[in-house]
This record gives C-alpha cells, sequence and structure tokens, in this order.
C-alpha cells in the first residue's frame, strides 16, 4: 500500500510513518523543510513542499493509495490576527491542494484530520459525530476544514475526517509541555479544573488510523479520542500521580486569559466527546482510562 503523510515531520506524523513502514507499505512524506530531519525514518520518502501552495508535490498525491492529511499550524500559541490566518491557511489551503491533486476515480482514501474542537463548546454535553458544530473560531476552522476535505468525494475518494482529541505521546504534545511543569512542582489544573478533556492515546491514535483505512464502509466524521474523557482535574491529578508530583498548583483563569489571550479561553473549557463510530464497527481501545495511558506514556507502566 502506498501512503502519503502532509505533516509528515510531526509529533503524529513521523509515529504514523513508523508505523506503516512497519506493516510493509511504501511511505511518503511532504512537509515544508528543504531537507528532511535527522530522525526522520529510513525507507521514507521525503518531499519538501509548501503544501499551502500548489507545486510539484502534488505530482505524488494521484499514485497514492492512502493520503494522510496532518499539516497544519500549532494552535498552541497567542490568537492574534496573523496566527490565527495561519492557523486557517494551513489547514484549509492544504486541504484544497491535496483534493485538486488526488486522481479522478481512483478510490483512494482520504484521512483528514480535524479536531474535536468542531463542536465548540456545549458544558456536560456528551457529543459524537452526529453532532453539529460550534460557533467559535476553531470551530470555524474545522468546518471549513472539513469542507475541503469532503469535496474529495466528487472524485470518488473515501473520505475519511478524523476529529482527533488531546493527543497523548512519549516524543512531544500537550504532555510535552506539561511534564515539566509536574517535574518542578509547578503542575496543576487550569482555572476550575471543570471543563472536559478529549484525548486519545498516540497507540490508540495509530491503530485506529489503520482501522479506519482497512474498514471499507467507514466514512465521514470519526471522533479519535477515549471513551473515558475526563475532567481537566482528574487529567492533571493522574498525570501528578505517575510522576510522583504534586499537582494542586492550579493555574488562575485570569492569568490564563491574560497570557493566552483567546487562546487561554479555549484551554478554560473543553469538550466531552465520544468515539461512537469507532466503537460501533468494532474497535477496541487498547488505552481506554486516562491513568493507565499516562503510566505508559511516561515509562511506569
Amino acid at each position: 500500500m502506498k501512503v502519503l503523510i502532509t505533516g509528515g515531520l510531526g509529533f503524529i506524523g513521523t509515529q504514523l510513518s513508523a508505523y506503516f513502514l512497519q506493516q510493509g507499505d511504501e511511505v511518503t512524506v511532504v512537509a515544508r523543510s528543504r531537507e528532511p530531519k535527522q530522525y526522520t525514518l529510513k525507507g521514507v520518502k521525503y518531499v519538501s513542499g509548501d503544501t499551502t501552495l500548489e507545486g510539484s508535490w502534488q505530482e505524488e498525491v494521484p499514485v497514492q493509495d492512502v493520503v494522510i492529511n496532518l499539516a497544519g499550524a500549532s494552535i498552541f500559541t497567542r490568537w492574534n490576527e496573523k496566527g490565527k490566518r495561519l492557523i486557517y491557511e494551513s489547514r484549509v489551503l492544504t486541504t484544497r491542494n491535496l483534493v485538486e491533486a488526488l486522481a479522478e476515480g481512483k478510490r483512494t482514501v482520504l484521512c483528514s484530520t480535524s479536531a474535536v474542537g468542531y463542536y465548540g463548546f456545549r458544558a456536560d454535553e456528551e457529543l459524537t459525530e452526529e453532532n453539529g458544530p460550534g460557533d467559535d473560531f476553531l470551530a470555524g476552522v474545522c468546518v471549513d476544514w472539513e469542507k475541503e476535505a469532503r469535496k474529495a468525494e466528487a472524485k470518488g475518494a473515501r473520505v475519511v475526517i478524523a476529529r482527533f482529541g488531546l493527543v497523548l505521546g512519549k516524543t512531544g504534545g500537550v504532555l510535552g509541555e506539561m511534564n515539566p511543569l509536574f517535574k518542578r512542582f509547578i503542575g496543576g489544573p487550569l482555572g476550575s479544573g471543570c471543563q472536559w478533556v478529549s484525548w486519545i492515546h498516540m497507540k490508540d491514535l495509530l491503530r485506529a488510523m489503520s482501522f479506519v483505512i482497512e474498514k471499507r464502509e467507514i466514512h465521514g466524521p470519526v471522533n479519535f479520542c477515549s471513551p473515558d474523557p475526563v475532567k481537566n482535574e482528574k487529567f492533571a491529578n493522574g498525570l501528578g500521580k505517575v510522576l510522583r508530583r504534586p499537582s494542586f498548583f492550579r493555574a488562575p483563569a485570569f492569568m490564563i486569559r491574560l497570557v493566552l489571550g483567546e487562546f487561554g479561553s479555549f484551554m478554560l473549557k473543553g469538550q466531552r466527546v465520544l468515539p461512537t463510530v469507532l466503537l460501533k464497527h468494532g474497535y477496541r481501545f487498547r488505552y481506554p482510562e486516562i491513568e493507565k495511558a499516562l503510566s505508559e506514556v511516561v515509562g511506569r507502566d
């Protein structure tokens, strides 16, 4: 199987590349860097290109069996006008260019990422793939991002919209930001700690991605998150427990908003999202519970 991954040098893309290589697949990675990074795996075909622009990188797309679209600027920054434009365009324009490059009539599988931020903020409501979008900035990005991906269906592609929760892995992501704080004894809940955290262990993300590719009947939105979303306070307490550090240094809401602006307000809210499609089709989570997942990630499993 030929697999192309945009944003393939990032936290998730690097792990997906290794996963598919181990399965014997041919992997092509597209990223902005002129040269592959030192950690780029042997056996990966590296293609340099700015995916927000049309270019020679698009020549790699028509021959692929699977295209996994991970490209997008980090949201973990202050959301000023320039930052918002970068967040939006890096996702929407990349997806548009990918779809334009797909071969007509070929049953390519396009797994285009989105986020649970699609649902907006609905307090304690349980959210599934059947729920509609929110009305905040990130939800709006997700709506347009997904709309571009769904245009591939007109070309005959099977489109899966992978709505990611927070991804827990050893090499970065949200834990890469939180672990140092806890190790310095200054970690804890954000604001009230009552906001929901929808999360997924990296190993489940990799397995779930392979699962949706193999299951030809799966298409449309799929929530990539554990069946056990937790409150932010429980998440922080669980991390403190496995790191053997206290977790009572609560970050005040006003300080988070002061430092991070609109993104700070986003961090103080959350979504209670359930992986209904994955469960319906028989996917079994290896790490469904937060403490077991955190223990494995920090090496205490």
